[in-house]
């Protein structure tokens, strides 16, 4: 399997003094799910973060290292930030959906970028709610407005408008941590079958959802990445007493 993000050495240290991160080196393979878990303040999202730039928006000190995507270094002050945002799509925890419509939302960021084919802006709005597992709850009502959605149709939503912007890579955010389980099941289904054409890079609310979509998992700790292994292994005979105690419930 090809590797399609190879991070070397990225350390990185907010401007308060908290280190987040601390010499990470890790490769994310292509079209599968890689997740990023351990305890609140690990350091996941700041990978994340790191992963699409929108650490550039934080008050950063320091970073230092690389994040090759297909070879090129992102971090390269001469990286055009727009084009990677379109590369790598973000799902947050919450969904913020536009104030438009359910198509509205979807044909945003298209239009911005230009696209102004209807023809064009239809498949994308159809192929995008397909692939979120939406397009079946809502295609009678796609000039609603979107806030009228319940909450995990709305995660839907968010992923959906990721994804009609045909991303290389989605990173995930906690993605279904409000949501009741019927819909955290579908947002996990999604996953399963989006791997077969994205690279997926997820930081999951729980240990169970973690063992339960992770092809790879990678077990961060206080900044350190402490072991990173195929998903199967990593959660059932961890290499690493801190891994093992964490999946176990011994502390977290």
């Amino acid at each position: 399997m090809t590797e399609k993000i190879q991070i070397e050495h990225l350390t990185l240290q907010y401007a308060d003094g908290a280190e987040s991160l601390r010499d990470i080196s890790l490769n994310v393979r292509e079209n599968a799910i890689t997740v990023l878990f351990g305890p609140a303040g690990g350091g996941k999202s700041s990978l994340l973060r790191c992963l699409n730039r929108l650490n550039d928006l934080a008050d950063v000190k320091t970073v230092s290292g690389k994040i090759l995507l297909d070879g090129e270094n992102i971090l390269d002050p001469q990286t055009d930030v727009i084009a990677l945002r379109r590369k790598v799509g973000m799902v947050f925890a919450r969904p913020v959906v536009l104030p438009f419509s359910i198509y509205g939302n979807l044909t945003y960021g298209l239009e911005v970028m230009g696209e102004k084919r209807k023809l064009r802006l239809d498949e994308a709005v159809e192929r995008s709610l397909r692939q979120a597992a939406l397009w079946d709850e809502v295609k009678e009502r796609l000039d609603d407005p979107a806030i009228a959605l319940s909450g995990g149709q709305q995660q839907r939503l968010c992923l959906a408008r990721a994804l009609a912007l045909e991303p290389e890579v989605i990173l995930l955010d906690e993605p279904t941590s409000g949501l009741d389980p019927i819909s955290t099941g579908k947002v996990e289904a999604s996953l399963q079958e989006l791997k077969k054409n994205y690279t997926i890079l997820l930081a999951p609310h729980s240990v169970q959802q973690a063992a339960r979509v992770a092809d790879y998992a990678a077990f961060f700790l206080q900044g350190e990445l402490v072991e990173f292994g195929e998903g199967k292994t990593l959660f059932t005979t961890p290499r690493q007493k801190r891994t093992e105690d964490y999946v176990t419930g011994r502390f977290g």
